[in-house]
């Protein structure tokens, strides 16, 4: 696998030089994140209505219960004010434009850096911009997609020369699960990666990603 990978934050590309691995971006930031990849020589994303359905709700079950998972701030404490519920259609409306318009930006450039026989992993993270938070008066009004960053992590994947004998799904995983099942998030990783963590999934022999967190180091995020 090449080292080419391309973050997209804060309307920049970051180039291979100075784009971090997936593990440390994910430290990096809070929010509500997901992980998928390209088939087919890159042609489409696999399950990419699914994944930005489950994005979109993460980060709104984030916002609504447990919203110090989803915003960022310079500071290491900070208080938050009374969030109101925000409906499911708003989120997935808003997630949807914002993600694609970044994927928008950073895909093509990752791809006229693909080798022959690579696909892309894309990491998507959304995160709640505090600042803009304290500026708006009405959270469900014009502002609101205002109030989400969103970065796009894309490196090289290539398909793992392995397999089982047999179709079906493996899963072994060690460690603590989400304080909010419901959603995937950020700071669950940066706990993960603390612990030693062993995880394996394969499914069909082509979905989803071969994954070894132990001690401290990540390879692979899956579903």
């Amino acid at each position: 696998m090449s080292s080419s990978s391309f973050l997209f934050s804060n309307g920049v590309i970051l180039h291979p030089s100075d784009a971090p691995p997936v593990s440390t971006f994910l430290e990096s930031h809070p929010g509500a994140y997901t992980t998928t990849r390209t088939h087919n020589n890159a042609s489409f994303l696999l399950f990419w209505d699914r994944h930005l359905q489950r994005l979109a709700n993460s980060a709104r079950i984030l916002f609504e219960s447990k919203p110090d998972f989803l915003f960022e701030s310079s500071k290491s404490s900070f208080s938050l004010p009374s969030l109101p519920a925000t409906s499911s259609s708003r989120w997935d409306s808003t997630v949807r434009s914002l993600v694609n318009d970044a994927l928008s930006e950073v895909v093509p450039v990752a791809l006229g850096e693909k080798r022959v026989g690579e696909e892309l992993a894309v990491t998507t993270l959304v995160t709640g911009n505090l600042e803009k938070l304290k500026e708006i008066d009405c959270v469900g009004g014009d502002g609101f997609s205002a109030l989400l960053d969103v970065r796009v992590h894309v490196q090289p994947y290539v398909l793992p020369a392995f397999g089982f004998g047999v179709n079906g799904a493996h899963l072994a995983v060690v460690g603590r699960g989400r304080d909010v099942a419901a959603a995937k998030y950020s700071n669950w990783v940066r706990f993960v990666l603390s612990v030693d963590c062993i995880a394996f999934v394969h499914h069909l022999g082509f979905v989803f990603y071969a994954v070894r967190i132990e001690r401290g180091k990540m390879e692979k995020l899956c579903d």
